[in-house]
């Protein structure tokens, strides 16, 4: 394997091209840990844990579906502290796995946490959560807008002021 192969842009002779700069190394080195961290069996087999998700609005609530293929309930924990919503799980490896010889497994196993930040005064107690065939749905009713309210400009009190006699 030839080393040129590993350098970026390096079959024209140059590391700068139109576009790549500063950003573009940035945006190659973020490429590269995302590629990085998404090997299939990385770490016992982490990778790519985080749960997708989808975020929708209506009028009255924020509802977030979060895919969590071969989870429970009880493996999941839904909290809402300082207006983030946290979710955070663990799938674990099967039992009747452990005792065989895996040859080969793309799926992944371990503990999981997305924090998404919600809008300033949302009422814990009233978000809802239900799971159904490994999607997790939780409904976030918004909090009420406050009105706009006129102030009355009130006369300040006149002092009275005694003369010293």
């Amino acid at each position: 394997m030839k080393l040129r192969s590993l350098v970026p842009f390096r079959e024209t002779g140059a590391l700068t091209q139109p576009g790549f700069g500063l950003f573009g190394l940035h945006r190659e080195i973020d490429r590269l840990f995302n590629e990085f961290a998404q090997v299939p069996g990385a770490n016992g087999g982490s990778a790519n844990l985080v749960p997708n998700i989808d975020i929708s609005e209506t009028d009255k609530a924020i509802e977030v579906s979060a895919e969590m293929p071969g989870l429970e309930r009880k493996d999941v924990e839904i909290s809402i502290e300082d207006d983030a919503l946290t979710i955070r799980g663990e799938k674990k490896i099967e039992e009747d796995q452990k005792d065989k010889n895996v040859q080969h497994s793309e799926r992944c196993y371990g503990v999981f946490m997305r924090v998404l930040q919600l809008p300033p005064g949302v009422d814990p107690s009233s978000v809802q959560a239900m799971m159904s065939n490994g999607v997790l749905k939780i409904t976030i009713p918004k909090p009420a807008k406050p009105e706009p309210k006129k102030i009355e400009v009130k006369e300040a009190p006149k002092e009275t002021t005694k003369k010293a006699a």
